[in-house]
């Protein structure tokens, strides 16, 4: 059995504290206010949730998975790698997955712009649109919507627009898209399976529910496909369908450049071994 590394250790103990904080402070709600990532046309949004994120999580599975994972890739590179390189990698990855999401999310919002840009609303106007709060409980209100947004044209001299109903539609779907957040160290973790994939290729890995030894090399190219075809088809493979799919890519792109750099430099100054 792979002995837990103390960087490896040091990081779990961190993810477990932050997530018995969420689960216990401010009714369940203030940690994820506070760190979650936030689309950043959000008001919520802060910098500092660029990096927060990686040690937040959405339930105690997401949490033991990702810990379990942790474990099991994270101590096999760290003992090669020691645990500067190892944290390099961890880093890098989950700002990879940030950067990936969050290029699709705003390719996605641009095309929700589009819908209503016929409209000519200023950027501050939009800004408040998309910042309202319009959830019922679970569930988001298009009357809610528009009890808030009449007063707001009004107030812009704006009272004399002409909004169809798509476009009524298009401002209800951005103010959705506008409350994503992104949490979890799954980006971080990819980047370190990419490096383990890269260092030990021939390594047997197998699925919990597909219990069939298959190479690294093979097994992670696998499911970074099925990452790509996840985010783009909505088809869920083995995550929830609310899983930031192209952080997982991003992270695992981030961490395979890296590790594959360190190992063709390996006889020179950037010796990684």
């Amino acid at each position: 059995m792979m002995r837990i590394t103390e960087t490896v250790k040091h990081l779990i103990i961190i993810n477990v504290i932050v997530f018995i904080g969420t689960m216990t402070v401010g009714n369940g709600q203030l940690f994820y206010s506070l760190f979650s990532l936030h689309f950043p046309e959000n008001n919520n949004f802060q910098i500092w949730q660029i990096v927060t994120h990686m040690f937040m999580h959405g339930g105690f599975m997401h949490l033991a998975f990702n810990m379990f994972a942790l474990w099991m890739f994270g101590s096999a590179v760290e003992s090669q790698l020691g645990s500067k390189k190892f944290l390099f990698i961890y880093f890098s990855a989950g700002l990879g997955a940030v950067l990936f999401q969050l290029g699709y999310y705003y390719y996605e919002y641009y095309q929700l712009l589009e819908v209503i840009s016929s409209l000519n609303l200023p950027k501050s106007v939009v800004n408040e649109i998309v910042n309202f709060n319009i959830l019922d409980g679970n569930q988001y209100k298009g009357e809610l919507l528009e009890k808030q947004l009449m007063p707001l044209l009004s107030e812009n001299n704006l009272s004399n627009i002409n909004m169809t109903q798509s476009q009524f539609r298009g401002l209800f779907d951005l103010n959705i898209f506008a409350q994503t957040r992104m949490v979890g160290a799954s980006g971080c973790l990819m980047g370190i399976l990419a490096a383990y994939g890269v260092m030990f290729p021939n390594a047997e890995l197998m699925m919990i529910f597909l219990p069939i030894p298959i190479k690294a090399k093979y097994f992670i190219p696998g499911i970074i496909i099925l990452d790509i075809i996840s985010a783009f088809s909505g088809q869920s493979f083995f995550s929830p369908s609310n899983t930031a799919y192209l952080a997982h890519v991003g992270g695992a792109v981030i961490g395979f450049i890296i590790m594959w750099y360190w190992k063709k430099n390996s006889f020179n100054k950037y010796r990684w071994d």
